[in-house]
Formats: C-alpha cells, structure tokens, sequence
C-alpha cells in the first residue's frame, strides 16, 4: 500500500523513480536503502549519494517514508533518511514541501536537527546535536563532503537558512 502518495499531490507517480542505493551504516557496513525522488532528479541524485558513498559518510538507514505510514515525525523519529512524500510544509497548509514534489532528501534527522528561530529543536531527541562546533559520525556540517556532493548537483542545504536551520534538508531549488 501507498501512504506517501494520494490522489492531488503535485506530482504523478510516473514522474516519481525508486532508487535503491547502498549505503555505509554507522555500524561501519554497506547497507541497501531507498528513496523516491522526481525522475529529472533521480541520476544527479544517485550521483550525490554516489559521492557519500565514497567519501564513507555514514547514513542510518534509508527506507521509504511509506514504511512509517507517511508520518514525516515517525520517519524522523527514526532517524530515516527520506525524500518523497506528499506532504505540506510544517505550519503551513496549502503549500507543498520539497518533498511532496520528489525534489528534497532529509539526512540523518538525528544528528541533523530542525532548529527554528527560537531555538527549538526537532526532534527533541537531537537537542544534543544543535551544537554544530562538534563533529559526530552522520552529522553535516557547513562546507564539508555531503554538502559539497549536493551542491555539485545544483542542490541546497538547509543548513544555510537564515531564520532557521534544517540541518537535515537538501532541495533541488533550495527551500
């Protein structure tokens, strides 16, 4: 069954691909993983995640948001990497995430917090990672090779927001 796909979202599913991609887990072994992600997305996407491979970024898991019922909060609680899901903006009804377009990926939510202006952290579990001065296996950091293999594509990270800080978000047009 499909939970991240409905009748209405802004994308069809044959404008969606599957990727199925290893991985290194932060138990130091190759894992295979999927996403979804927008079909004129998917091979700069595979060429990233190629480049994360190769540099032994550690991911811990990767599967579909759909294994999580769609709940953007169980997949992050889980600390799921995911791309697709056709979903609103948090906070904003009516206007579509990245995501529900196949066109974002959150990494490593854990060690990658949602930070909002006030400081918040989301999850509450990552309180300990909104500290970006140290350096712990899966987070990202300004300037190093995850952010770099993503903007070798054309993509963004959310890390470099003003106002608040997604860690976890990279997007192909930057929001």
């Amino acid at each position: 069954m499909t939970y991240s796909w409905r009748e209405g979202c802004p994308v069809n599913l044959d404008q969606l691909r599957l990727l199925t991609v290893d991985h290194w887990g932060f138990d130091q072994t190759v894992h295979r993983g999927e996403m979804i992600i927008h079909s004129d997305q998917a091979a700069k996407v595979l060429q990233a995640l190629k480049r994360l491979f190769e540099s032994g970024f550690p991911i811990e898991k990767m599967r579909l948001v759909d294994e999580y019922q769609a709940d953007d909060d169980l997949s992050i609680a889980a600390n799921n990497t995911s791309a697709f899901n056709c979903r609103e903006v948090a906070g904003k009804p009516g206007v579509w995430s990245q995501h529900a377009y196949g066109r974002a990926i959150d990494i490593n939510p854990i060690q990658n917090p949602y930070v909002s202006g006030n400081g918040k952290v989301s999850p509450p579990s990552a309180a300990a990672y909104k500290d970006r001065s140290k350096k712990e296996p899966g987070m990202i950091l300004a300037g190093d090779s995850t952010v770099k293999a993503f903007a070798s594509i054309g993509w963004r990270w959310g890390g470099y927001w003003s106002s608040v800080k997604d860690y976890q978000h990279f997007s192909s047009n930057g929001r």
